[in-house]
């Protein structure tokens, strides 16, 4: 029979230190240090308090009158432009603050978030902004447990933990394809890479739309779980190109992939828009310079952090926003890539 789970904060460190089989000093280093304990003893407190439904006390019990002043923030990548925006917006709204931010990369694991969320908890942080919607089971209740102000970024939900910044990622795409179908296109592909699940979303988003005009074809659609890059699009595009070569236009998940397709036509020699054009997402700077000019749909990831760190903030002062759910919404920035054929 599986152990029934105890209400988080009824279990005291040393059950999990003795579930693991380790000293209560090895089990409260886990969560202080972990990386100076070995990878055995890692997994097995790791393991004790997950199924135990352990979180540390400081967090769980007293957080709220022994806080820090460190807003704890959690991104799947370091290296994504898109995140490099949503952290200057928040690095700016808290500059000049009493507030320092704790970093952390979740490399697009919900199972590493669920690691880093415990490890943030037991440094009692003073609020925490956390990316996406698809945390695990655990990582909500841990989230729930917990008495300080936490908004969720980059897309929005229906069951948000606390608040919430961002936009709809299956309406933006939906959004894209109706641009594309406005400007005469009928065989319009779709590339996707990581799928991570916005990038999911967007899939759907953009199958809903072509089932409405009765145009799905799922040879149209090409996608891989490898991170993206602008010579990835390429290639997608290239494989997209084998399955049909009648398509007459492409919707890309990211702007990276939409350049490499970009290269691609012009390899190839193809004319765009004029034989096939091209949106991407995000709407980076490089889209409004490339030649031609690249259509993407614009999603604001500046006023999303600056805006979910200003919500951490208020709560913290007291001023609670009264929208605790907040949709920056997003818009189809129509270039030449996509421009209507004469």
């Amino acid at each position: 029979m599986a152990r029934k789970r105890i209400t988080p904060g009824k279990i005291r460190l040393t059950e999990v230190a003795k579930l693991a089989g380790v000293s209560p000093i090895t089990a409260s280093r886990f969560f202080r240090t972990p990386e100076a304990l070995s990878v055995g003893k890692r997994a097995r407190v790791e393991s004790a308090a997950k199924e135990l439904g352990y979180v540390p006390n400081l967090a769980a019990r007293a957080l709220a009158s022994q806080r820090t002043e460190v807003v704890g923030v959690l991104i799947p990548s370091l290296t994504n432009n898109v995140f490099a925006d949503v952290l200057r917006g928040i690095y700016d709204a808290l500059d000049g603050s009493r507030y320092s931010i704790q970093l952390a990369n979740t490399r697009y694991s919900i199972l590493q978030e669920e690691r880093l969320l415990r490890l943030f908890l037991a440094q009692k942080p003073a609020g925490l902004i956390v990316t996406g919607i698809n945390q695990t089971a655990d990582s909500r209740a841990i989230m729930e447990s917990v008495d300080c102000p936490i908004v969720q970024i980059m897309e929005i939900g229906p069951s948000p933990i606390d608040m919430m910044i961002g936009f709809s990622h299956f309406d933006a795409s939906r959004a894209a394809i109706a641009h594309l179908l406005a400007q005469g296109c009928r065989r319009i592909g779709f590339l996707g890479a990581r799928m991570d699940p916005r990038v999911q979303r967007r899939l759907d988003g953009y199958q809903a739309a072509m089932n409405d005009a009765a145009l799905f074809d799922p040879r149209l659609v090409v996608t891989t779980a490898v991170p993206t890059s602008v010579t990835l699009g390429g290639t997608l595009f290239a494989d997209l190109l084998a399955k049909a070569p009648d398509i007459d236009a492409v919707f890309c998940v990211n702007d990276d992939l939409a350049l490499g397709a970009l290269f691609e036509c012009k390899r190839r020699h193809m004319a765009v828009p004029d034989q096939i054009a091209i949106v991407g997402f995000n709407d980076l700077e490089f889209m409004s310079s490339s030649v031609p000019t690249l259509s993407s749909v614009r999603t604001n990831r500046y006023e999303m952090g600056r805006d979910a760190a200003t919500m951490v903030i208020e709560t913290l002062e007291g001023r609670r926003p009264a929208e605790p759910v907040v949709d920056l919404g997003f818009s189809v920035m129509e270039r030449q890539s996509s421009a209507r054929r004469s």
